[in-house]
């Protein structure tokens, strides 16, 4: 049954009051993601979870407890300190947390500061010095992670660590649009941008940083195959694992992963739908303690890699194509 956002908003509203504010450390709580950036009364998509934000005196903030349903939507909490949160200026320069707070989604605001926050975040988010302190952020994600992507580690996790470095591309336009910088859907988030901006050309050169512009639906749909059956192996094993990913592998999850994809695939996007193939398939490897699989090494054949040296060639293109990112995020701040 479709669920709206302001119906999704009550319900996660509830389970804060049931749930967190007990804890003497609770600071507030508020929506975050994508039901963050969509209106009250829109449709919240079934394969969307719905990100809860509880603000805690602790530092560092609790591990998140994961994903679990509640009157048929998927919550996933999650912990932040108030030391991330510590002024609207420290919100700003963040791109993942500005978004969540540029508009009022809060759940739960025991002392009135979390209030404070948002409305001030909600002032300055479309000043251009903001937006280039966000887009900048992002992109020093990128360097950093592909850094962290050549220190010697098993396969799956260096392929992660590449992965989710050069996706980081499509959120430095995403941010300069002033749109969310979505995890799963970011490509095809990309795409909707680009094509707004008549610039579609410039998804093939996103899609081909990450390896994938030439793939065929045919060979998607065969590594959604061989991910759907190591998704269902590997839950158990992700249960028990402290790995933050876990509870992305649970059966809980399993709309978000495996129909998400498939959705994807039915909408013409099979290649936008690669990035988080390949981030849950390697998720599944760790999970289950492997260094890698036969479809795994298929996958990552058709991407172009096929082991470290490969990936070194392919984080260098990442760092080739910066220049050109930086080309495409002026013309995107220009257009907003």
């Amino acid at each position: 049954m479709p669920v709206t956002v302001a119906a999704a908003r009550a319900t996660a509203a509830g389970w804060v009051a049931e749930h967190a504010t007990g804890d003497p450390g609770f600071g507030g709580a508020y929506l975050a993601g994508s039901a963050a950036w969509l209106g009250a009364e829109a449709v919240l998509p079934a394969t969307s979870d719905l990100d809860i934000m509880l603000v805690t005196a602790a530092s560092p903030a609790p591990a998140r407890p994961g994903k679990f349903r509640r009157d048929g939507l998927l919550l996933e909490p999650t912990y932040l300190s108030w030391a991330e949160l510590s002024s609207p200026k420290a919100v700003l320069s963040d791109y993942h947390l500005a978004g969540g707070l540029r508009t009022n989604t809060i759940l739960a605001d025991p002392t009135g500061r979390l209030t404070a926050l948002q409305e001030a975040v909600a002032r300055d988010f479309s000043a251009p010095r903001w937006i280039r302190r966000r887009c900048a952020h992002a992109e020093t994600r990128i360097r950093t992670g592909l850094m962290a992507a050549q220190t010697p580690q098993p396969w799956p996790w260096q392929v992660t660590r590449w992965l989710f470095a050069t996706g980081v591309s499509t959120h430095v336009l995403l941010v300069a649009a002033q749109r969310n910088p979505t995890v799963r859907r970011r490509y095809a988030a990309t795409k909707a941008l680009l094509t707004e901006l008549g610039q579609p050309d410039w998804q093939e050169e996103l899609l081909a940083v990450l390896g994938c512009a030439h793939l065929s639906p045919d060979q998607v749909r065969g590594h959604l195959a061989a991910l759907t059956a190591i998704f269902d192996e590997a839950g158990p094993a992700a249960a028990t694992s402290p790995d933050f990913f876990a509870g992305d592998l649970s059966p809980q999850a399993r709309p978000v992963a495996i129909d998400g994809a498939h959705e994807l695939l039915a909408a013409g996007e099979h290649r936008e739908a690669m990035f988080w193939l390949v981030a849950t398939y390697a998720r599944c490897l760790i999970a289950l303690g492997r260094d890698d699989d036969p479809a795994f090494t298929e996958l990552m054949a058709d991407l172009g890699q096929t082991g470290p040296a490969d990936l070194r060639r392919q984080i260098g293109r990442t760092e080739a194509f910066l220049p050109r990112l930086a080309e495409m995020r002026e013309v995107v701040l220009a257009s907003s």
